[in-house]
């Protein structure tokens, strides 16, 4: 783990109603040339009224006056209004499914855990329990031996200098007897279903080359002549833990690859990752029945290169699960970056510290931006806050390891303090249940930041923060219901309902396109002639904002210049600058999923079989007046 970590520095109640949002733009609806006749389509203000389901809420300010505190709950009603902070989650389009949220548990922290007495039971009860008002904390990184949060360095297969153990005969796990085992069984006996991510911060010194210092455990590389041996050392380590009741469910090879400097610390160059990893360390894990994933990389997200050169080699690639990342250097983004490029392997985020003292503001606003909705954002099935548990001098740790890694916990001798990270995890943890999607809410440049999951029970979670430097109002829109809230600077807040969404209005602050009767795009016609729908292609002009006007009216604008109906007896046009009567539509929903588009004078929009200037005339609605939304 790199040391010099910078931190970098409401919804609105509101009535409409109607139409799935999914419908309007998820990718797996059907497009219909056959659309059956809908005449008379309801305006989208008066099909299906709203549930006012409730909305529980819990928040944390950067003033740490509340502190993951239950506030009063707030009720779903009909949408309506406007609110430019809009956050629109559509729960019908998902992502990734969700694995968990959670901590290392290093073996410092597992000592200080093993010395809480009394209060360890209730301790581990609080981070791992699933219960309600627990963590439950779903997912934990452990280290294959020592970390440089361990008291001191130490493999599983220790020799005196100068001498080796290809066969690993001298290979045991007995120094985690004490704490880390015993402490490991106790978590799995409160939560039996958490999933135990292991990873090595060195391998033994004498398979190493090049080492730079602490007795051979700080820098080098794995020397090409041992890596069946190292292979081999997976797979005991593996069945080792297994013979105590511990599943690994998955390693990373080596932790920070291209970091020399910690203690421990090996490098492992993209390429001998993928030469280990297709050579020796998959092929022992098939030959030995072994089911436990492979990650790669397990490093900083400014060297996106690095786990797409290893999912790159053909070999490496049928053993390599995905890869995971830390945010010491670089942008979040770039977990999208390999996301895209190998969108059929996973990504997780393993580890990020937060330095001693700390600024609990700047910490958690940074960390819940930038994790806690950043890394689920871009397609992570996991975060992982580095440490859970230190003590108040930032100990234990390696000569040379970090001195002022704040634990999520501070462990004072029988007692422990929350510190910011246990809040970060938890405003998602709590909340989002292991095997959770990620679903779809729409997020903005500045001030509100969110992510919006789904839970296997149903219910849903909303985690939002404000970034801005006052107080936020925002709207969240589910379906055709909507609230608001408002949150002040720094402070985030996570909202969980339940219920089925309702028929959606139409996708306010969203780009969509038009597709008529005839498979062809609606145009704007560079806003200069009357508009058609006979593009097959969809570019700048055949894309549309859906703009709120209110009252349950929508105006469409392309290129910055708005549709008209033009009075009710001209063909369309996209010419307006600004909005008038003649520039809002009501938006109707068709039982196919469909839309309708009615005017000012009553009438629909119709398409004019493709082939004419459309118009804005007909009494009922039928085919050439229904389209397909981003199709």
């Amino acid at each position: 783990m790199k040391i010099n970590y910078k931190p970098k520095s409401k919804w609105l109640f509101s009535l409409t109603a109607i139409g799935v949002v999914a419908i309007f733009y998820c990718s797996c609806k059907k497009d219909s040339k056959s659309t059956a006749a809908a005449p008379n389509v309801p305006a989208f203000h008066s099909l299906n009224r709203a549930g006012n389901e409730t909305v529980n809420i819990w928040e944390t300010t950067s003033d740490q006056s509340k502190l993951l505190a239950l506030q009063g709950s707030v009720n779903f009603a009909a949408d309506g209004g406007t609110n430019p902070t809009t956050i629109t989650v559509d729960e019908n389009t998902t992502y990734q499914t969700i694995d968990g949220f959670g901590y290392a548990l290093t073996g410092g922290s597992a000592s200080l855990i093993n010395g809480l007495g009394a209060n360890q039971s209730a301790f581990l009860t609080d981070i791992f329990s699933t219960a309600p008002g627990h963590v439950g904390s779903a997912f934990v990184r452990i280290t294959i031996g020592a970390s440089d949060l361990s008291s001191s360095d130490f493999t599983y297969d220790d020799m005196p200098s100068g001498q080796t153990d290809v066969n690993l005969n001298n290979f045991s796990i007995s120094k985690e007897m004490t704490d880390l085992v015993p402490v490991l069984k106790k978590i799995i006996a409160v939560n039996p279903s958490i999933k135990i991510l292991a990873t090595p911060w060195t391998a033994p010194v004498w398979m190493k080359t090049g080492t730079t210092g602490n007795g051979g455990f700080t820098g080098g590389s794995l020397n090409t002549a041992y890596y069946d041996a190292y292979a081999r050392y997976f797979v005991k380590y593996i069945q080792a833990m297994a013979g105590q009741g511990i599943t690994i469910y998955a390693v990373t090879p080596q932790n920070e690859p291209l970091n020399p400097n910690n203690n421990p610390a090996m490098t492992m160059q993209s390429n001998e990752e993928a030469n280990f990893i297709k050579n020796n360390l998959g092929p022992q894990f098939s030959a030995n029945g072994i089911h436990t994933k492979i990650i790669a990389y397990d490093h900083n997200c400014d060297q996106p290169g690095y786990p797409e050169a290893v999912l790159g080699d053909s070999g490496a690639n049928p053993y390599v699960d995905g890869s995971a990342f830390h945010l010491y250097a670089g942008d979040i983004s770039a977990l999208t970056t390999v996301h895209n490029a190998y969108p059929n392997k996973n990504v997780y985020f393993t580890e990020q510290f937060i330095g001693g003292p700390g600024n609990f503001g700047g910490d958690f606003s940074w960390h819940m931006n930038n994790l806690i909705i950043g890394a689920p954002r871009n397609w992570s099935r996991v975060v992982l806050e580095w440490n859970l548990a230190a003590d108040p001098n930032y100990n234990p740790h390696t000569s040379g390891g970090c001195t002022t890694c704040l634990g999520a916990v501070t462990i004072s001798g029988n007692n422990y303090t929350k510190n910011t990270a246990y809040y970060t995890v938890a405003h998602a943890s709590e909340f989002v249940q292991a095997g959770a999607v990620r679903i779809s809410s729409n997020t903005f440049s500045g001030g509100v930041q969110d992510v919006a999951f789904k839970n296997p029970d149903g219910s849903k979670v909303v985690v939002a923060l404000n970034t801005a430097s006052s107080s936020q109002s925002f709207k969240i829109k589910w379906g055709s219901e909507s609230f608001t809230y408002s949150l002040p600077a720094g402070a985030a807040a996570t909202f969980k309902w339940s219920g089925t969404q309702s028929n959606g209005g139409p996708p306010i602050g969203q780009t969509i396109t038009l597709k008529g009767f005839n498979n062809d795009y609606v145009s704007g016609e560079d806003g200069t002639t009357a508009m058609t729908c006979t593009r097959t292609v969809p570019q700048a002009w055949e894309q549309f904002l859906v703009v709120d006007e209110g009252g349950g009216k929508v105006a469409l604008q392309s290129m910055g210049l708005y549709v008209s109906s033009e009075n009710g007896t001209m063909p369309i046009t996209c010419n307006r600058t600004s909005v008038g009567a003649w520039e809002m539509f009501t938006w109707g929903v068709n039982a196919d999923g469909t839309i309708t588009l009615q005017g000012n004078n009553g009438k629909f929009v119709s398409s004019e079989d493709g082939l004419q200037a459309m118009t804005c005339t007909r009494t009922t609605a039928s085919g050439w007046e229904s389209f397909g939304v981003n199709k």
